[in-house]
């Protein structure tokens, strides 16, 4: 029988919480658990570590349970200190050490927030309420100070919050983390560069193709990370009415869409020899010659037989195709260029609509 995986809560909801405590602590009771109920109905029982008064309020500590879900916040200590103002006077959130300001446009929180998500906000508010009464004020300071480095782990450099994490959340229930989840969290870099008025986005599988297109001289606030996700990323891209975008990166990941696959994880799909064996076949290579390509371990130890045989023009015709299958993924709503590269960021081959994209960018490339 498999083991039912533990759900946890966000930091949103450990935020929540403590807000709850400190209320509680200034009306003279201490609590060792506090229940909120989640947004979408759950409640959730959350343990509260400390609570401490401050010059001007309280301050409650709650410790971020993530249950099974390989979250990078699990264990983490969320500081909530709460002021209460006269009534009527609203709620404001403010960043403490460890959480992160929105910079640019394009995200749930506007710029010049504390990236503290809508999620949280509401959960918060709804405790306030609670505790306060309908025009309950109070100024939110949260902080989780382990976020200034956690933040290097994350996206939020890329998505142009500065200073530390976000506090997420869109119930405050933490499900072990589903494939969609995961998928999700990438889309708001689309809609960050989107904002910033690119409509026209290069779509690279990690933070190698993203150097890589950098050096070429594309501009890093178009470039959007999809991970494995390259079909579910450019079915969001069609949504958003994106005019073109751009795939950038390996041969190894890039084959795989030229071979018509959209989910690019090895365990998944690893058809990148094949792909290659394939269309060099096509194009006259040698039977020895595919046999040795579909013997090699890696698409690296392949690329040399392109060259040996003088059949470097594969590269662009696997562009080609790459692109041809991802424009019928979504039925022709955007256009796709292809652009492939080594793992040392070398430029392997293109097609002409990745030439016309790296033109309009005016990138370091002559073909």
């Amino acid at each position: 029988m498999a083991k039912e995986m533990r759900s946890g809560y966000t930091t949103g909801a450990c935020a929540a919480a403590g807000t709850k405590a400190a209320l509680l602590f200034l009306d003279g009771e201490y609590c060792e658990k506090v229940t909120i109920m989640a947004l979408d109905g759950t409640p959730l029982h959350i343990p509260i570590q400390e609570v401490i008064r401050t010059s001007s309020g309280a301050r409650a500590e709650v410790v971020k349970f993530s249950g099974d879900d390989p979250d990078i916040t699990n264990g983490v200590s969320v500081f909530t200190e709460v002021v209460v103002r006269p009534e009527g006077s609203g709620v404001h959130f403010h960043a403490g050490r460890g959480i992160g300001t929105v910079t640019k446009p394009g995200l749930s929180v506007p710029p010049g927030e504390p990236s503290i998500n809508p999620g949280p906000r509401q959960l918060i508010r709804n405790v306030i309420e609670e505790i306060l009464g309908k025009d309950g004020s109070a100024d939110v300071t949260i902080s989780i100070p382990a976020g200034e480095e956690l933040a290097k782990r994350t996206l939020n450099p890329i998505l142009g919050i500065v200073g530390g994490i976000s506090v997420i959340g869109t119930t405050g229930v933490l499900r072990p983390m589903s494939e969609e989840g995961f998928k999700n969290s990438l889309v708001p870099q689309m809609d960050v560069a989107l904002a910033a008025g690119f409509d026209t986005q290069i779509f690279v599988p990690g933070k190698m193709g993203e150097n890589a297109a950098v050096r070429f001289g594309l501009p890093r606030e178009a470039v959007v990370q999809t991970s494995n996700f390259i079909g579910f990323m450019l079915e969001r891209a069609a949504e958003r009415k994106l005019k073109r975008v751009l795939l950038f990166g390996h041969i190894g990941k890039l084959s795989k869409v030229a071979a018509g696959v959209f989910y690019t994880h090895n365990r998944i799909a690893d058809g990148r020899l094949e792909a290659l064996a394939a269309y060099a076949a096509a194009e006259g290579l040698p039977q020895e010659a595919v046999r040795r390509i579909l013997a090699a371990t890696t698409t690296e130890e392949a690329l040399p037989l392109f060259a040996e045989y003088g059949l470097e023009r594969v590269y662009g015709i696997l562009c080609a195709r790459a692109s041809a299958r991802a424009e019928r993924y979504v039925f022709q709503d955007l256009r796709v260029g292809t652009a492939m590269t080594t793992l040392k960021g070398e430029l392997l081959g293109m097609d002409d609509t990745a030439r016309e994209i790296g033109r309009d960018f005016h990138w370091n490339i002559e073909s």
